[in-house]
């Protein structure tokens, strides 16, 4: 168990800014003032020398596009902005620099430094379990030695990613929680089918956030109390919804292990299909009967 207050208080502010809830409109500045990358699909405008960061983000946006294109015959339009700290609050409103989002639905935003905010979430390994220190060095040391989460925090573009898609093809998420797990289900299928190696990068951080939170000091614990109180989370209990965030991701490994690429296809084409509001029995059957199992474990199985 992790009990670190530094762990703690960070985890807070990321669940705040990982909800999405709150207002992130695009400042309205041109972006002839941002470099703009040649060779790539993905429109990609980077600050001054974020050149090579900015081509490892578009060129992931590319290979990210393409793969689903082939397997869900959709493409999303998406430009990219990898921005420095300086550049930040000029292209975006979002708070705090360093979280992926999307700064209008077709606008990819992200950081092109190391920074605070993704430092503040590294654990001081001298009070953890050998094991687990040795497990969080080996996935999350950077190529100068030192600790980073920025293995975590650049695949979370790609959760953004999946909000355009599922924003863009007009799918009807049926719930709240399926907004969620959906982008996360994207992720991590991708991940998985295409850039395995570091598959542990993505899923230790939700493993060690789970781990650090007793649903005793949670005031919300059950999906439906998520659904009804979804944007009082965000605003009032923002440690309360990293739990089912990273819940979901913990999940979205699940039915990728159990359900593969077809999981993640047959729940576009239902979500894609059916527009009308669906009660909560007839949505779990659509689940288990048209979906995956595993997809539909996570309402019937969330409070085992």
């Amino acid at each position: 168990m992790i009990s670190t207050k530094t762990f703690r208080k960070s985890s807070i502010l990321f669940l705040l800014l990982w909800l999405g809830l709150a207002e992130c409109k695009a400042q309205q500045h041109t972006l002839d003032s941002l470099n703009t990358l040649d060779g790539t699909k993905t429109k990609t405008y980077y600050s001054n020398g974020a050149k090579e960061n900015a081509l490892t983000m578009a060129t992931r946006c590319d290979n990210v596009l393409a793969y689903y294109k082939s397997q869900l015959n959709f493409q999303p339009n998406v430009k990219l902005l990898v921005l420095s700290p300086e550049d930040w609050s000029t292209y975006t409103s979002f708070p705090v620099y360093g979280m992926p989002h999307l700064s209008d639905n077709e606008t990819l935003v992200v950081a092109s430094q190391d920074n605070d905010f993704w430092k503040s979430f590294i654990p001081p390994l001298d009070q953890l379990p050998p094991t687990l220190a040795k497990q969080i060095t080996d996935t999350y040391k950077g190529k100068d030695g030192q600790l980073s989460m920025r293995g975590f925090f650049d695949l979370l573009a790609i959760h953004e990613l999946g909000h355009a898609y599922h924003n863009q093809a007009g799918l009807k998420m049926q719930r709240k929680w399926m907004g969620e797990l959906f982008p996360n289900i994207l992720l991590h299928t991708y991940i998985a089918e295409n850039e395995p190696e570091i598959l542990p990068a993505l899923t230790l951080f939700p493993q060690m956030v789970v781990a650090s939170t007793s649903k005793n000091d949670l005031k919300f614990t059950t999906l439906h109390e998520l659904e009804t109180n979804y944007y009082a989370l965000g605003k009032q209990f923002p440690k309360n919804y990293g739990w089912y965030q990273c819940r979901w991701h913990m999940a979205a490994a699940t039915i990728y292990d159990e359900g593969g690429i077809k999981a993640l296809k047959n729940l576009w084409d239902a979500l894609e299909s059916h527009q009308d509001l669906l009660d909560d029995s007839s949505f779990v059957a659509l689940l288990a009967d048209s979906v995956h199992q595993s997809i539909a474990n996570v309402p019937l199985k969330w409070d085992d």
